[in-house]
């Protein structure tokens, strides 16, 4: 086990923090990463740091993320796809 630390106040900090993660699973010789639920998993950031630093991050590439996180570019793909979508959603 590697401890994260971070210099950003709180107890979940090293969690949130990018860069620790990411050096955290450089040190310890990791080839990918699962982000678990929320937080990471979500972050476009974590997924694009993972790849340019060419550790494999087990959940959907960065520009995914970035695309479904946001609520109306996610709606206009969905349209675009032909996804049934509910006026006012």
């Amino acid at each position: 086990a590697v401890e994260v630390r971070s210099e950003k106040p709180g107890p979940i900090a090293p969690y949130l923090d990018v860069s620790s993660v990411v050096a955290a699973a450089k040190q310890t010789g990791a080839d990918a990463v699962h982000p678990g639920y929320g937080f990471l998993s979500e972050s476009e950031a974590f997924a694009a740091a993972c790849e340019e630093n060419g550790i494999r991050f087990i959940g959907p590439k960065a520009e995914t993320i970035a695309l479904l996180g946001d609520k109306v570019r996610a709606r206009e793909l969905a349209e675009r796809s032909g996804v049934p979508i509910l006026r006012g959603s």
